[in-house]
């Protein structure tokens, strides 16, 4: 769990970056209609939930560096007895200042009278553009109703400054609590990945195994999925992001789960394929030895001080050389990696920042150059071979397999962690545990 004293470092440590005479200003996700009047379950904006751990929409947060008053102040819903009656607890002003440690808070309807106030005689705001365009429309109008008093003495802020730069720099690095949640969300989802197996066979459907992933996850704590779950038998395990979840589990065919649980507001993201009878055949095998051998290899690149393209690197050396071994590919393993011969089968990368968000923020370049690795950053390694039936050139014994191996790994000090090491993945054990 996240401390109350980790988001007040937090805030800090974004408002030395700001200096004084600036203002952040950062709005909560809102809620959003399902169908007609009933809504989705809401989830916080994730940069939000970063700088405060406060859960309710129609909330705004405001950083003032320096000032003497309080410099976190946050906007949000009052106590309403009737409304709360209706749709649940708040947090009100009262709890906001306890539970949040704001210095001050306010009703979120106030937020036109008091706001401008605030913005006014700071030289910079940070802020994101483009995520909430009503709010956007907003810091707009109040920005150009001071510069309208001008003649009167206003000082209106004279510089727009996108707030995720810094923000997200800082949310690529976990600290130990945050690890300690992904460590944990990693491990739930592992144990529903191998329940799945076990409880997998033919004839059963792809939902009936979703349905199974996302009961576990929830028993163990992780109540929402990370992402819609991926659960492809057969050819459908081709398509890269499939979601229908609703075609029969054949007899013969494989499995590709990807799917994870969210804990806390941090995601897992794993993905394992096995057979749904329970044995691999002659060719599957020959196929997931290889996207094994790229996974583990991969993994190995993943240390302090590697670029971050490391492990794609790896991957593509691996799955190059198996796909010329199976006899899909031929010639000289680096001029096929030179000449991206291994695209056809392998069109992805081999993994991505993970963290409050899936696919989480942080950049991959620096100065157009490869992000260097460093203790604390999260990412995912996922190679992977597809191969779809009709691919041209592409033997029909080979048509339908598609494999996917991936793991959540943290860079440490001196390498890495395999976060989701529970869940199986050598052939034979899957077999054993199927088998049981």
């Amino acid at each position: 769990m996240i401390k109350k004293a980790e988001y007040t470092r937090r805030r800090k440590k974004l408002m030395s970056f700001m200096g004084n005479n600036s203002i952040a200003i950062l709005p909560s996700n809102s809620e959003v209609i399902r169908s007609r009047d009933t809504d989705f379950r809401f989830r916080q904006h994730s940069d939000f939930h970063y700088l405060s751990g406060f859960p309710e929409p129609d909330s705004v947060i405001v950083l003032l560096p320096g000032r003497e008053q309080g410099e976190y102040i946050l906007f949000c819903r009052e106590n309403d007895p009737v409304m709360e009656t209706w749709h649940g607890r708040r947090f009100g002003q009262p709890g906001a200042i306890k539970k949040f440690g704001c210095d001050d808070a306010f009703p979120i309807d106030d937020i036109d009278d008091i706001l401008p106030g605030l913005m006014e005689g700071r030289e910079r705001i940070y802020y994101e553009f483009g995520n909430h365009t009503e709010f956007d429309n907003q810091i707009m109008s109040w920005i150009n109703s001071l510069r309208s008093q001008v003649k009167s003495g206003a000082h209106p802020p004279g510089e727009l400054i996108d707030l995720s730069h810094v923000l997200h720099d800082m949310r690529l690095f976990k600290s130990p609590a945050e690890i300690a949640i992904m460590r944990e969300a990693a491990e739930i989802s592992a144990q529903a990945h191998m329940i799945a197996m076990q409880k997998c066979k033919p004839g059963m459907n792809e939902y009936q195994i979703e349905a199974e992933l996302k009961y576990q996850f929830a028993v163990r704590g992780a109540r929402a999925e990370a992402y819609n779950s991926i659960v492809a038998g057969g050819e459908n395990a081709c398509i890269l992001h499939y979601v229908e979840n609703d075609q029969p589990l054949n007899d013969g065919d494989l499995l590709l789960i990807d799917a994870g649980g969210e804990l806390q507001g941090y995601a897992s993201d794993i993905t394992r394929t096995f057979p749904i009878n329970g044995k691999f055949s002659e060719l599957q095998l020959e196929a997931y030895k290889w996207v094994l051998k790229a996974n583990k290899q991969a993994i190995k690149a993943v240390k302090p001080g590697n670029p971050w393209t490391a492990p794609h690197d790896a991957a593509v050396h691996v799955l190059t050389e198996g796909l010329v071994a199976m006899g899909i590919l031929s010639g000289k393993i680096e001029e096929l990696v030179d000449q991206e011969a291994y695209k056809p089968y392998y069109m992805h990368k081999t993994g991505h920042w993970i963290g409050l968000d899936v696919h989480d923020v942080g950049d991959y370049l620096i100065d157009k150059e490869p992000r260097i690795l460093e203790a604390g950053m999260v990412l995912t390694v996922e190679p992977g071979l597809y191969f779809a039936p009709k691919t041209k050139g592409l033997d029909k014994k080979w048509w339908g397999i598609g494999i996917r191996i991936e793991d959540d790994v943290l860079v440490t000090k001196k390498g890495h962690e395999i976060l989701s090491k529970s869940a199986i993945k050598e052939a034979k054990a899957i077999e054993k545990l199927m088998a049981r």
